[in-house]
């Protein structure tokens, strides 16, 4: 070999060609928690608006029943000399019906749009997560809003309230108030998307008149379910109403002085009425999206 050939330049070595990232696959958690995400953005983007409705109804019964009506000379106590206050049955009853009211208005209306008016569900469903997924994403979200709605009532019950008229409310039990609140949520959010599945978008008023008026009215809400013994006709009917059980697993938790129901016969309505519930509303749920 030459000298000249001996100290040429050796020639550059080609670069390293990079090899492309593996795409990145859609796993069953990361699709869901992209979902609930975006019901947090949407709950934050209105959550003034939201919340300011739900506390509306709630502050005005606890003005007009444990502030005006003591005022008056009316109203005073619920149980007789001696007994609790009125402050103190509505206190439970309140936030058993904001937490049924908020989560069942969570999942019907939205979902009232996406099935007929704006057709969006086809999109939600073309997420790499089975229907029935989809449906209890739809009930965990409306249920965490419901729980909001009921611990933004607790203020209100709490600090409204005639002279010499404040609620006696402590936590008896922590584990049955939360478990209460949360199951009553789940159930709340269920019944609201099996309504929704089921109803036709034109009789929404049938919705409040026939449905959400008699529970809020007759759900225990302004009186212990003990109260109707001597209507006994009406306690039996009133078993039907999940928000009988939600209040009454309230009273138990927060107001134990007060007559409630046996414990075991709330949780198991609440519990089985949850899984019920959830059951026939993924369903209902599947078969209007796939048809």
């Amino acid at each position: 070999m030459s000298a000249s050939a001996a100290s040429a330049p050796a020639a550059p070595a080609a670069p390293a060609v990079l090899a492309p990232p593996p795409p990145a696959r859609a796993t069953l958690p990361r699709t869901f928690a992209a979902m609930m995400a975006r019901e947090g953005r949407v709950m934050r983007k209105n959550f003034v608006s939201t919340f300011t409705r739900v506390l509306v109804q709630p502050v005005m019964f606890v003005f007009v029943f444990a502030y005006v009506l003591p005022k008056l000379g009316g109203g005073a106590m619920a149980g007789g000399p001696g007994g609790p206050t009125f402050a103190t049955i509505l206190v439970p009853g309140l936030v058993g019906s904001s937490i049924i009211m908020q989560a069942m208005m969570a999942v019907i209306f939205p979902l009232m749009m996406e099935l007929n008016w704006q057709k969006s569900i086809t999109d939600r469903a073309l997420a790499p997560v089975p229907i029935p997924m989809l449906a209890a994403q739809k009930i965990i979200a409306a249920a965490a809003q419901g729980l909001i709605g009921g611990l933004l009532v607790f203020p209100a019950v709490l600090l409204i309230h005639a002279e010499g008229q404040a609620p006696e409310v402590h936590v008896d039990n922590w584990p049955v108030l939360i478990l209460v609140m949360v199951a009553g949520s789940l159930l709340s959010a269920a019944g609201g998307l099996l309504l929704g599945t089921l109803m036709n978008p034109q009789k929404v008023q049938v919705l409040f008149a026939m449905v959400l008026l008699p529970m809020t009215m007759l759900g225990c809400v302004y009186y212990p379910w003990s109260a109707l013994d001597d209507i006994r006709w009406l306690q039996i009917v009133s078993l039907f109403n999940p928000l009988v059980y939600v209040s009454e697993g309230l009273r138990s938790a927060l107001t134990p002085d007060v007559p409630h129901m046996p414990a075991w016969a709330f949780l198991l309505a609440v519990m089985g009425g949850t899984i019920l519930l959830t059951w026939a509303a993924t369903r209902t749920f599947t078969k209007r999206v796939l048809t």
